[in-house]
């Protein structure tokens, strides 16, 4: 259910992007994990790369989808020549960063962001307390920091990033389109179980932006 919506959420950005087409952009899923959401994306859009610090994931994901190409990145760095992509997304990869790298975290996918694309920071939202609940429970999210939605769009305005949407996700537990309707007219209320928080790197915008933690 949450892969599902987070990509039809992806899609909806891209096609609300004037200087965007889905069927051209060239798009990157950082911090991809085994690529649960990519068979749901892919086909809309123009190529598709995901890239993980587990090697051991990026195989799995590799494997189950031929259509998306795969890299492990070995360092702080994305292993990808600047401005290389028209849109870039992160789900639920920030609470495992920690806090004092979330600045530079943004700025690489600032640099690897082509001038006019877009960045979407998809998070577990604090605000909602069975999602506070379900992270406490998992022993994978053990070090989570969970962001507000304000606290994420601070750091896309530090780094130089226009704020294009803030918006809630996750209303309703059940897969269906009648859920992902209502979902949809309640996007301004911040108590959603997920929240996205997107930005644009202006046209013109040097390397660097605002703010280069490096």
């Amino acid at each position: 259910m949450f892969a599902r919506g987070k990509a039809i959420d992806m899609l909806d950005l891209l096609r609300a992007e004037p200087s965007v087409l889905p069927m051209q952009a060239a798009c990157l899923d950082i911090g991809c994990g085994i690529g649960v959401s990519h068979p749901l994306i892919v086909d809309d859009i123009g190529s598709l790369v995901g890239v993980d610090v587990s090697a051991e994931a990026v195989e799995i994901a590799r494997e189950a989808n031929a259509k998306v190409e795969y890299r492990v990145q070995r360092d702080e760095s994305l292993p990808f020549d600047s401005e290389g992509f028209d849109f870039c997304s992160t789900v639920c990869v920030m609470h495992h960063v920690p806090p004092g790298q979330w600045p530079a975290f943004v700025a690489e996918a600032w640099r690897v962001t082509k001038p006019g694309g877009l960045f979407a920071i998809y998070e577990h939202n604090p605000v909602n307390p069975m999602t506070r609940w379900a992270v406490w429970r998992c022993p994978f999210d053990h070090d989570a920091v969970l962001l507000r939605a304000g606290e994420v769009r601070e750091l896309l305005r530090n780094q130089g990033f226009e704020i294009v949407t803030r918006r809630y996700l996750f209303f309703m537990p059940f897969d269906r389109p009648w859920a992902r309707r209502f979902d949809r007219l309640l996007r301004w209320l911040p108590i959603g179980a997920q929240y996205v928080v997107c930005g644009r790197r202006p046209v013109g915008s040097g390397s660097a932006g605002v703010e280069n933690p490096a």
